[in-house]
């Protein structure tokens, strides 16, 4: 099953498109770039007829768990559509990925899917001694390095940019619907990014989708995220099937640095 068919207007639309790199320069990197206990959240506008409107919310959360006996960062996604706009396309998706400290791997991911008349309940073992990923429909061969929609977004934030040449293609592993995807983000340097919040030193990527009823595929999504030691997402452009998503970060709590990319808050 393609990931992109069953992808939310929403929380998924953050998730893959902040995804960034598992390639082996990266494999069981440390974390350095947030904190056990992060809140982040975020506004989802669509633009059908030249004009945005606030669609819908979307929050990510860290804490700090065990799963047998080894120290994890349990990361929670939340995804939801506007009250207002439930009569059009309900959306109500939780996502957690439970991540060991030490290498940014995950071990287990959870997805808990509402989204119009569709429901979807996931939920997928990674063992790494067998690289297999197991689900309620078997078990599958996975690479060393692999992620998920989720945990990706966490390990990629600790990419030394400095590194990285504009135009470079970044190469990474995605586990989704009983499959691994092969997909790469092109780095397009560093720029300044304004939002309805605020303006920021941001560094600016395109990540290759994956084609599907609601993405269309290739290199039409763009995302900026801040250019200081938290690579926290600021801004995601995309097209969608019928007219266009901008999500903007709208607060933050307990980050790990300074905030030292926001140059003025508004």
């Amino acid at each position: 099953m393609n990931f992109a068919r069953k992808s939310t207007l929403f929380l998924c639309f953050i998730l893959l498109s902040i995804t960034l790199t598992a390639d082996n320069d990266f494999c069981g990197v440390q974390n350095v770039s947030f904190t056990g206990n992060e809140q982040v959240n975020f506004k989802i506008f669509y633009n059908i007829i030249g004009l945005y409107v606030d669609a819908g919310n979307a929050s990510f959360t860290v804490s700090n768990a065990k799963i047998n006996s080894k120290p994890v960062y349990h990361i929670v996604g939340l995804g939801t559509s506007n009250p207002s706009y439930d009569w059009i396309f309900r959306v109500r998706d939780k996502y957690e990925s439970y991540v060991d400290t030490a290498t940014m791997k995950p071990y287990r991911f959870v997805r808990h899917v509402e989204e119009g008349s569709y429901r979807k309940d996931e939920l997928v073992n990674f063992n790494y001694d067998e690289k297999k990923a197991t689900t309620q429909k078997g078990s599958f061969s996975v690479p060393a390095c692999i992620q998920d929609v989720l945990s990706a977004v966490y390990y990629a934030r600790n990419i030394d940019f400095s590194k990285r040449s504009i135009g470079e293609k970044i190469p990474f592993s995605m586990f989704i619907d009983d499959a691994v995807h092969n997909l790469y983000i092109r780095y397009l340097g560093k720029e300044v990014i304004k939002t309805k919040y605020g303006i920021f030193n941001a560094i600016k990527f395109k990540p290759m989708l994956i084609g599907g009823t609601v993405f269309k595929g290739g290199e039409l999504m763009t995302v900026w995220v801040s250019d200081d030691g938290n690579h926290l997402p600021l801004r995601i452009e995309s097209p969608i099937s019928v007219g266009s998503v901008k999500v903007d970060m709208v607060k933050f709590k307990n980050l790990r640095y300074p905030f030292d990319a926001l140059i003025t808050w508004r």
